[in-house]
């Protein structure tokens, strides 16, 4: 953190010292959630409240020639009725480069479940059934619903804008001479995969109130990750000054990155609001949620690596094609996300990435868990098994020995601090019996018998953060305000929201370790862009990191002000002073020490009224390229994972006795969160390798309901052994770095390895379903490649990369200061 103002307190803080860090205590608002008092947004009522629905598109590719809503506006108990020629003709998205959407389509519609029309009612009955009294006449345009057939079509344009037809997206990067890279090689490997897209299958669907008052200022109470970019987007869409509305981020029953986006219903719920008068809500059917979330990404890959006979990487190519669906929504990033944080695990001196993501008529994509990051992952970690065993080696060996250095630079110019990756991998391979289960690759043979036993393994990294804001600007990405009370109290306001990670309870955390106060002594309010600073919202893994040292350095500020006061009353001298036990006081006569509360009391009496404020900003470590804002983050956390399975070579079905995950925490906050975030992390990771596709007929989601889409149970979930390495990073709040979304990463390709370990057929496809692998297997017994993976790559030319020269193994940048830390 640097020398700056409220700094050097918090590193001379060590482990030893800390009351509150470290412990295993429940969520603060654990006993409301088990209690059934916590209220999401579908709990909210108001007096007159209207209900809503939208009409929506059942074609994936239409114009719209006409809409009439005469019929629906005559339906007693209708209180008003909208068309997208009631909204301002402007169009959104959450990404800048990417303002592609309408709340309610004029002229096209781009995907079935595109919203047209929508209706208030006095209850959600009356409005669905005024919905389908209206009539819209469409002319059907030909559906592309694959990467292929957009590409194949230019003549059919889904946008008008991007890289080309249908093609939003097209990046190239060189880092160095790949080619020569190769050259040197011993053995160069290129391999397919393919990674089908998912959803995040929150518990609570999506859902909005919105209320505009007879002052004309708008209240928006929304089920959202983002409530400052949903703020900054409704005063656009709906040319209303953004001073006028109030964006309150009501508690969120899971997000995992589906409640990022500003969506339709949001807006059409604001404008009827107006429309009506009255306070209307709209909440989203699970049908509804299948057909609208922003799902990962169906990714292709091609990746071509070059390595020694030791194992050493000399350089990687990778390829990847995104299906991006209908809209833009975070696809840039996404794009860049596929290829920049690779480099990130491994020592990999050369680099190069072509992406290129493609529009189609299925729902837009956008980041889910680990963002952009799981398929290339799965890609490079099953690419490593391959070349082990072609080179003889160890497939843990051969990862320890090429984990990235702390405290360097990758050839893509992004920063590593530290890296605990090494002490994964050696904690993972101890606790497995890796040692005595792990078959070598000469002479093994094949197991006897239809049940055969497996274990993989595979390794990651993921930011703590991303460096740069949506939108560019010299402000703050997070601010904390802590107010301290008479009553020893403490009040903590944080734009940032709780969707399930613990981040309210990080920000009472970290307050009460410095203020020597218990965590219940504080009260977090979070998520109001009237009331509470900005905070770019919870993606990313941001939160943590960013939202934890606004608040330390907020709570710094205040233990100073209240310090001078005591140590007036006491005749010493501040920093004499210590705050524990809800006292402050001198260690050597604490008989004489203050409570928290006289403490506040007496530093009001001297200050004035105690509120003080933090903010942070990321250091500015962008590579000086374009596209080099995309993947810096303060740091990065680490995960190695063994998986342990077994395949029934009969049925092709797969059984998961164990799963070990090691993660780089940095430090461990509350171990009992972090445990708790790794496992959701882990039992994620399951559902995506092994059941969970979101796949389309004809236009129409195959699998639009809780009952259909498989995800896993507790049946399906093995014993989840989470250990926590702790590397006590510089750039985090007391040494913390991510937990919610790193540990996905691993686990997919350790699945995967294990299945090859156990009947010895490759997989390159994600999920691996039984089908898949009795098909390999059938594939052995023909004598051909026992290989079930894509076979052929779209005909698509890249265009020319821009050639950076490689940072690899660069010293990282000392950065003395931070920004807004003083």
């Amino acid at each position: 953190m640097g020398e700056a103002e409220g700094v050097p307190q918090l590193q001379k803080m060590t482990k030893d010292r800390f009351t509150v860090i470290g412990q295993p205590l429940p969520k603060i608002d654990a006993w409301a959630k088990v209690t059934g008092e916590t209220r999401y947004a579908d709990d909210l009522v108001m007096p007159r409240m209207a209900y809503a629905k939208l009409l929506r598109s059942p074609h994936p590719h239409a114009r719209i020639v006409s809409v009439d809503t005469t019929r629906a506006r005559a339906v007693p108990g209708v209180l008003g009725v909208i068309t997208g020629y009631d909204l301002p003709p402007i169009k959104f998205g959450i990404l800048p480069v990417s303002q592609d959407e309408e709340a309610l389509c004029r002229e096209k519609v781009r995907m079935v479940g595109d919203a047209v029309a929508a209706v208030a009612a006095v209850d959600e009955e009356t409005a669905e059934r005024a919905c389908e009294l209206i009539d819209v006449v469409y002319e059907p345009l030909p559906a592309l619903m694959s990467i292929e057939e957009s590409l194949a079509h230019p003549e059919v344009r889904i946008h008008e804008y991007g890289d080309g037809p249908n093609v939003h997206k097209n990046v190239a990067l060189q880092f160095g001479d790949v080619e020569a890279a190769f050259a040197r090689a011993d053995l160069v490997r290129e391999d397919v995969f393919f990674f089908e897209g998912n959803t995040h299958l929150p518990m609570e669907q999506h859902a909005a109130v919105a209320h505009w008052g007879p002052d004309g200022k708008l209240t928006l109470w929304s089920s959202t990750q983002t409530p400052h970019y949903v703020h900054r987007l409704l005063a656009k869409i709906l040319d209303v000054p953004a001073a006028h509305i109030r964006v309150i981020a009501a508690a969120v029953g899971g997000g995992f990155g589906g409640k990022l986006d500003p969506f339709a219903h949001e807006i059409a719920a604001c404008k009827l609001s107006q429309v009506t008068g009255r306070p209307v809500k709209i909440a989203l059917t699970r049908e509804e949620v299948f057909c609208l979330d922003p799902h990962r990404h169906p990714v292709l890959m091609w990746i071509k690596t070059g390595f020694t006979r030791e194992g050493d990487i000399t350089g990687c190519h990778l390829k990847t094609w995104l299906d991006g669906g209908a809209y833009g929504s975070y696809g840039v990033a996404s794009t860049f996300y596929t290829g920049v944080i690779n480099p990130v695990t491994y020592k990999m001196p050369v680099y190069k990435f072509e992406g290129a993501r493609v529009f189609t008529n299925k729902p837009p994509c956008g980041p889910k868990r680990g963002h952009g990051t799981p398929q290339p992952r799965f890609a490079l970690e099953c690419q490593l098994d391959k070349a082990a065993e072609q080179l003889g080696l160890d497939p843990a060996d051969m990862r320890r020995r090429i984990v990235a250095e702390p405290f360097t630079k990758t050839a893509n110019h992004l920063t590593v601090t530290t890296i605990g990756l090494e002490e994964c991998i050696d904690k993972v391979v101890e606790a497995s019996g890796w040692r005595t289960k792990w078959r070598p690759w000469a002479g093994r043979a094949s197991t006897p018998g239809a049940r055969r036993r497996g274990i993989g393994i595979g390794c990651s990294a993921y930011m703590t953060g991303a460096g740069t804001a949506i939108y560019w600007n010299s402000m703050p990405h997070s601010g904390v305000i802590l107010r301290a009370d008479r009553s020893g109290g403490v009040a903590v306001l944080c734009g940032a929201t709780d969707i399930g990670q613990g981040s309210d309870s990080i920000l009472a955390y970290l307050p009460a370790e410095v203020l020597g106060i218990d965590p219940k002594d504080i009260r977090v309010h979070p998520g109001d862009t009237d009331l509470t600073p900005v905070d770019l919202g919870s993606y990313s893994s941001r939160v943590t990191l960013m939202c934890g040292i606004a608040a330390i350095q907020a709570a710094e500020r205040l233990k100073s002000a209240i310090a001078q006061a005591v140590a007036a009353k006491l005749e010493t001298t501040p920093d004499a002073l210590v705050f524990r036990d809800r006292k402050v006081g001198v260690p050597d006569d604490w008989d004489k020490a203050v409570s928290f509360a006289d403490a506040v009391a007496l530093g009001e009496s001297m200050h004035g009224v105690l509120a003080f404020a933090g903010s942070y900003a990321p250091p500015k470590r962008a590579g000086k390229y374009k596209g080099g804002g995309v993947g810096p983050s303060p740091c990065y956390s680490y995960s190695a994972s063994v998986v342990e399975l077994t395949v029934d070579a009969e049925t092709g079905e797969i059984e998961l006795h164990d799963v070990w995950i090691a993660h780089d925490i940095g430090r461990a906050l509350n171990p009992l969160l972090v445990e708790g975030q790794v496992e959701g992390s882990v039992y994620m990771g399951i559902g995506e390798a092994l059941m969970e596709a979101q796949v389309f007929r004809k236009g129409v989601h195959k699998t639009p309901s809780m009952l259909e889409y498989k995800s896993p149970t507790t049946l399906e979930t093995p014993e989840i052994h989470t250990i926590l390495v702790e590397t006590d990073d510089p750039e985090g709040p007391f040494g913390a770095k991510e937990a919610g979304q790193g540990p996905l990463l691993p686990v997919i390709p350790a699945i995967v390895n294990a299945v090859y370990d156990a009947v010895g057929v490759r997989i390159d496809e994600i999920p691996v379903t039984p089908e898949k692998i009795l098909r390999a297997l059938d594939l052995a017994r023909q004598g051909k490649p026992p290989r079930v993976g894509p076979e052929k790559l779209p005909l698509f030319t890249f265009k020319e990369p821009l050639v950076v020269e490689s940072a690899f193994g660069q010293p990282a940048d000392a950065i003395a200061v931070r920004p807004f830390s003083s």
